[in-house]
């Protein structure tokens, strides 16, 4: 599957969180990332999605299918 299939949120962080931009991706539980920018956001979070893809197979777990379709 392709990182970049999958549907990532992001959203500002408030200063007092440090500040900059999380990305979390809906369809794999715990799978989100951070960046100074929103499409630094992004990059890790396509990073951390293949991370989280690997990790399951790995483990013998199933990996959920994009629910967005791609482009």
């Amino acid at each position: 599957m392709n990182p970049q299939d999958y549907e990532v949120d992001i959203r500002p962080l408030a200063e007092k969180d440090g500040g900059g931009f999380v990305a979390t991706v809906p369809d794999l539980p715990g799978c989100r990332s951070d960046g100074a920018t929103p499409h630094e956001a992004l990059t890790n979070a396509y990073d951390a999605i293949a991370c989280w893809i690997e990790g399951a197979e790995e483990l013998g777990r199933a990996v959920p299918s994009p629910r967005r379709a791609a482009a």
